[in-house]
């Protein structure tokens, strides 16, 4: 039977008497650790603002009336020429609105399906921006402020003034930073707005939206969805989008196809507005990983290396435990317990040292007009990566130990001690 007691006693005796070449194999797993925890934390805290960037304003589908040209053309309707081959030049796209026809009763049945987290009518309109003699052509979005801030964290983005304040006011308006700057605007000024028919509406600056997109900031605005359909001249079933969240994003590619073909709309998956996102995305991820794990193989095999050189120094030490009625097996366990305590201590440091680092880069101070609302430089706390550093940490060590420790059980006492 063996006893433990006797055998820990014995591998922190070693341990100990070694200092040196101990702290280094303990710093080994320590630094390896404490740099995975650090990198991988940051990477994926990285990877997962840049995601929020896109994802959070991206519905999961997206609903709107894609006008194309008639898939029939008259002349396929006339008989004498039913079987002979046609060509026709300069197809023009056919007469019809942009708006979503029943886009009420189409709204009503999202939201009543249990995948749907929630389903809002948007409406695009082309306006121009006139401010004095400045005249910039953008977009302005007619949206329900309260559901977009509670689906799709549509406060994040607004860096001045509320949008409470444009879901209370009738003639609010949320400028793209982009226009205020260009158009030299703020919060509490008035902005004219041209339809394409020449209208002239003025609104009242409520926010400065910014997205982090110059390309949207430079062009897109927002005003609650009565003012754009009251600048439009449409009544308040009038709208061009609809936009659906899921409760599970992998349920978007098939209500995409089910919307197309039960409504004759063009419906878009998240998946495939984001493709080549979603592939930037995974291949971040794994280099992340394949770094973090060549850091965790290399501190393992320096605790190999260290312990290897211990169990030749401690080859006296060795021969007079067998001399004394030690079996190779319970010399096996002793080099085996010293790995698995190195294991430990330097893996429990390294937590604790990336905990700490990582907390640090979290409160650095990192501001830039592209991300508004980011104060500090993103990280990740998931508590995985700590289970996995410190799973790594045992498991290398152990194995480190482990060949060691079966060269220190085959060895016999009697050439040792006839060497010496």
């Amino acid at each position: 039977m063996i006893n433990w007691r006797v055998i820990l006693s014995i591998s922190r005796t070693h341990l100990l008497t070694r200092i040196k070449q101990t702290a280094i194999a303990a710093l080994g797993v320590t630094f390896g650790i404490g740099t995975f925890i650090i990198l991988v934390s940051f990477m994926t805290g990285l990877n997962g603002l840049l995601d929020g960037l896109i994802l959070d304003r991206t519905p999961h589908v997206h609903i709107y009336n894609e006008i194309k040209p008639s898939e029939k053309q008259p002349v396929d309707l006339y008989e004498k020429i039913k079987n002979s081959f046609t060509k026709v030049r300069s197809i023009k796209p056919k007469l019809t609105q942009r708006k979503i026809h029943n886009a009420l009763p189409l709204m009503d049945q999202l939201n009543n399906d249990s995948r749907v987290k929630g389903a809002i009518p948007q409406l695009q309109a082309q306006m121009f921006y006139i401010s004095g003699s400045i005249e910039l052509g953008g977009n302005l979005v007619g949206i329900d402020v309260l559901e977009e801030v509670r689906l799709f964290n549509f406060g994040q983005y607004v860096v001045k003034g509320s949008p409470e304040a444009l879901d209370n006011l009738d003639n609010g308006i949320l400028i793209g930073a982009g226009v205020a700057k260009k158009m030299s605007l703020d919060v509490g000024n008035t902005v004219q707005i041209s339809t394409v028919r020449g209208d002239l509406f003025p609104l009242k600056i409520v926010g400065i939206y910014q997205s982090g997109l110059a390309e949207l900031d430079n062009v897109q605005s927002f005003a609650n969805l009565k003012t754009t359909q009251r600048i439009l001249g449409e009544p308040r079933n009038y709208f061009t989008d609809i936009n659906v969240k899921l409760h599970d994003i992998e349920d978007a590619v098939p209500m995409a196809k089910q919307i197309e073909k039960q409504f004759d709309l063009t419906a878009v998956d998240i998946k495939t507005a984001n493709a080549q996102f979603e592939t930037g995305t995974s291949i971040r991820n794994l280099i992340t990983y394949a770094v973090s794990i060549t850091l965790l193989i290399v501190a393992g095999f320096g605790i190999y290396n260290i312990l290897n050189m211990l169990i030749y120094e401690k080859m006296n030490d060795i021969a007079i435990l067998k001399a004394t009625g030690f079996s190779g097996r319970d010399v096996k366990y002793i080099f085996i317990s010293q790995a698995i305590l190195i294991g430990l201590v330097g893996g429990i440091l390294g937590l604790l040292i990336g905990y700490g680092i990582s907390v640090v880069i979290d409160n650095l101070p990192f501001e830039t007009e592209a991300l508004p609302t980011i104060k500090t430089f993103p990280v990740n706390y998931n508590p995985g990566y700590y289970i996995i550093g410190i799973t790594f940490a045992m498991v290398s060590t152990f194995l480190a130990g482990y060949l060691p420790a079966r060269k220190a059980q085959k060895i016999d006492p009697v050439e040792i001690i006839r060497g010496q």
